[in-house]
């Protein structure tokens, strides 16, 4: 009897590693708010300066005493935004403007350095509603290493990221349209 369990459970292991060897060898996960009664420009501000990010942010408040600073220039391409904190789902890292058009398209280079390294690209999306206003999309998309394929195989991946984006979007929402 044990001998049959240990098979399954071999047989099983093999499956779950065969599937994620499978798994495509890039990541992408995406989000899109609900309209946002701002313009695009407003929008466009609160998300090209990392000093704002503190308030819409979803893992800014994981750890309010994070030690944080803040290199080049004051916005948009070139400004970088660094990390560090010792709470668990904050970590360190480092975020750089890459490119923007404004008032449409901001694109980001993340790189987490603790719990573990990894590097992607975070890119927002604003385009302006009917009736004049903002909808965001935010996507965050790279190479995935094994774990990070076995994570999006389960669907974890999607999951864990997109409830962040989503309460992130909701806060950037409450933030823009009070300005």
């Amino acid at each position: 009897m044990f001998k049959r369990i240990l098979v399954l459970v071999a047989v099983l292991v093999a499956v779950v590693l065969a599937y994620t060897a499978f798994q495509p060898n890039t990541y992408s996960v995406t989000r899109t708010s609900q309209p946002i009664k701002a313009t695009p420009a407003e929008v466009f501000a609160q998300i090209q300066d990392f000093h704002n990010w503190g308030q819409w942010s979803p893992w800014h408040q994981l750890d309010p005493n994070m030690k944080q600073t803040y290199d080049g220039p004051l916005n948009g391409t070139g400004a970088v935004y660094s990390w560090e904190s010792p709470q668990e789902g904050v970590g360190s890292g480092r975020m750089e403007i890459l490119a923007v058009t404004a008032p449409s398209d901001v694109k980001i280079k993340l790189d987490f350095l603790q719990p573990m390294t990894s590097s992607a690209i975070t890119d927002f999306k604003i385009a302006q509603t009917e009736s004049g206003g903002a909808q965001v999309t935010w996507t965050l998309s790279g190479d995935a290493d094994f774990m990070t394929k076995m994570m999006s195989g389960l669907g974890l991946l999607d999951d864990m990221i997109g409830k962040d984006f989503e309460k992130g979007l909701a806060q950037l929402k409450t933030v823009a349209e009070g300005k």
